[in-house]
Formats: C-alpha cells, structure tokens, sequence
C-alpha cells in the first residue's frame, strides 16, 4: 500500500500558496489526500498490532496532525504546515505521552522514526531511573546492529548541559541522562511514499524501534 503521487506536489503547491483563499480553492485535493493518509495510517496500525499489541484498536483517524498551524504565539503567520504526519501513540489519548511511532511526509525532509520527545517531569524522572537502574538493558536496545543500521548511533533530542538533579557527572549513563527527551528518526526519499513497498518500509522500520519504545513505556507505566 502506498499514498498518491499527488500528496507531494499539494505540498508544494500549498508551501508555494501558504493562504487561506488557496487552500479553499484547493480544499477537495487535501480531502482526498487525507482519506488515504487515514487509510495508510489504518494499514499501519494494524500490522504494527502484529508485534506491539499496544497500537492494536487506535483510531487511525486520530494519528493524523492537524494541517492547520497554532499561530497564536508564533511571529510566523502562515496558516498551515507544509507537511503531513502520523503518530502510532499507544496510550490512545494524544494528551498522555508515551513513546510511539512517527511518520512525517514533507517534499523537503521526509523521514520515518519515534520516540518520546517532552515526557512531564513525573515521566522523565521515572525513565531517568530506568536507564540508571538498567544502563546495560538500554545500551543493549540502542547498541543493536539493526537499530544502528536503521537509525544510526546517537539518539535526538534536548539535552541539560550538566548532570541533572541526583545524579553525578560519573554516572556511566549521564550522557543520556541528560537528554530531555528521547528520539531518533531516519530521512527517506519523498518519491518512496507512491511506492507499493511503503507500507513495508514504515513497517520494518516501526518493528525495529519496538524494544526502545517497550524500555521507556516499561518506565512509564509499570
């Protein structure tokens, strides 16, 4: 399964028209493109089911980000992002955080991946303690040749510049002690989404990530 050839040229097309007038003009094309995108998103969910039964029953519908931009606070005006996303959240409420699988679709920088990027203090404190409490079981998940071969050797994310509260800086895990929030993605080739492996190619890389998102929601709600 895969997504219209369409989807990438709306999005430049929208980066290029980025108004309101536009985008009611061209309204039907984004219909049709999120119609597949929650068909895509459906397909998804159920073959990460397979081996994470957590994402098993989420609304596909409530995966897919909004196109419209929170401008309230923002210098930037434009009214709606250039790109698409999904996000596979096992806790099935987009207002409680564990980490989950992400898709992001953009003619500029499209890439595939996970995490979780600004867990509460509640939630970062518990997955600190569980990377302390078992370094050698986290070294091991991100250590994995195929998590490496598929995401590379250094996790993403905001990082203290120091050791945080209660922790010293010889701690053998303080550098990833210190990050804030925990991710990691790969780029793909915009052109890969009209491609019927794509399904596929989310899938296995979804399935490579299982044990690095098992650690830190194993800390959140055990």
């Amino acid at each position: 399964m895969n997504l219209p050839v369409e989807t990438i040229q709306f999005l430049k097309d929208l980066k290029e028209n980025n108004n309101k007038e536009w985008f009611h003009e061209n309204k039907k094309r984004y219909d049709d493109i999120k119609k597949y995108l929650i068909s895509f998103s459906n397909s998804l969910i159920k073959e990460v089911a397979k081996f994470d039964n957590a994402i098993a029953g989420i609304d596909p519908k409530k995966t897919i980000f909004r196109i419209n931009r929170d401008i309230r606070f923002s210098k930037d005006k434009s009214p709606y992002k250039t790109n698409l996303g999904i996000f596979l959240n096992p806790s099935k409420d987009k207002n409680i955080e564990l980490s989950g699988y992400y898709l992001h679709i953009s003619p500029d920088d499209s890439f595939i991946g996970g995490g979780i990027h600004s867990p509460d203090n509640n939630n970062l404190k518990l997955i600190r303690q569980e990377i302390d409490y078992n370094f050698d079981e986290f070294k091991a998940i991100i250590n994995d040749k195929d998590f490496v071969e598929n995401f590379g050797e250094e996790l993403r994310g905001d990082k203290l510049k120091t050791a945080p509260k209660g922790y010293q800086i010889d701690n053998p895990a303080i550098e990833y002690l210190k990050f804030k929030g925990f991710i990691t993605f790969t780029n793909f080739e915009p052109s890969l989404i009209s491609d019927s492996s794509f399904l596929d190619f989310c899938v296995n890389k979804f399935k490579v990530l299982y044990p690095f998102h098992q650690f830190f929601n194993k800390a959140i709600t055990a």
